[in-house]
């Protein structure tokens, strides 16, 4: 089996090729030590960080960004945003504030990514 992939390790956005020999990924491609990881990773157990915007009631902007704590597994994705759908966030809140914990059963919290004042 061989897959080509952007990594997303970090900046730089390095094509990585990996080929399956004998049950083992030998990766090519990358410029620092995170591509061989990331390759590794996202073929046998891909994770992605989310990040998104809810509803924010009484707050100065109608929207309130949010992201997850960590990162979760792919598939769990869609799971995440089905329960966003029915998270509605009250002013003021605090950047990093926890609004959900353990959202959709993924160990990660749902978190504010920045202050959000009331109307006055």
């Amino acid at each position: 089996m061989k897959r080509e992939l952007n990594c997303i390790g970090c900046p730089m956005g390095c094509n990585l090729t990996v080929e399956e020999i004998h049950g083992e990924f030998h990766v090519t491609g990358q410029e620092c030590a995170r591509g061989d990881k990331y390759a590794q990773d996202e073929l046998t157990h891909p994770i992605r960080s989310l990040s998104s915007v809810i509803p924010c009631e009484g707050g100065i902007h109608p929207m309130l960004p949010v992201r997850t704590s960590c990162p979760i597994p792919k598939e769990q994705l869609f799971a995440v945003m089905r329960a966003l759908r029915k998270v509605k966030a009250v002013a003021p809140i605090g950047e990093g504030e926890v609004l959900v914990q353990n959202i959709a059963n993924t160990g990660a919290d749902l978190i504010a990514t920045r202050d959000m004042e009331r109307i006055k």
